[in-house]
């Protein structure tokens, strides 16, 4: 199902012109109008699912081999040494757009990095519980 109102659907569906890269009867990828580094790009499913919660199962798997296609010419034709995924779900994670969609982001030797983080040092204690916790023991 697809959501008038939604400006990716309406981009993923060809009503609003896009730099396209890549399409199929199911997603489009279009050049990021605010990159992150030159060639990232966006994945965007032509149905409207606001987030990863409301994805089905199968489109993750198709999504996901969009993306490896697209990272091996971005590899190929842009020279990139490497490349971040990015998936973000809701607000505080910095969704901006309620349509599910992943960042494809080149990333070359000169250039800054954008995942990272300060890795914490819980407990075996902690982990076990967060473990529990999320599987339900």
């Amino acid at each position: 199902m697809r959501d008038e109102k939604c400006i990716f659907c309406r981009i993923a569906n060809g009503e609003i012109p896009s730099n396209t890269l890549y399409e199929d009867d199911g997603y489009r990828v279009i050049l990021d109008l605010g990159p992150a580094s030159k060639g990232h790009a966006l994945i965007l499913p032509k149905e409207h699912y606001a987030d990863l919660y409301e994805l089905p199962e199968e489109a993750g798997g198709e999504v996901m081999r969009i993306a490896k296609k697209m990272a091996v010419r971005m590899k190929e034709k842009l020279g990139c040494t490497g490349l971040n995924l990015v998936q973000n779900n809701g607000e505080s994670a910095g969704q901006t757009v309620r349509h599910f969609h992943v960042h494809l982001i080149p990333r070359y030797d000169d250039g800054s990095r954008i995942a990272g983080w300060t890795p914490g040092n819980p407990s075996e204690e902690e982990l076990a519980r967060v473990r529990d916790l999320i599987c339900g023991q």
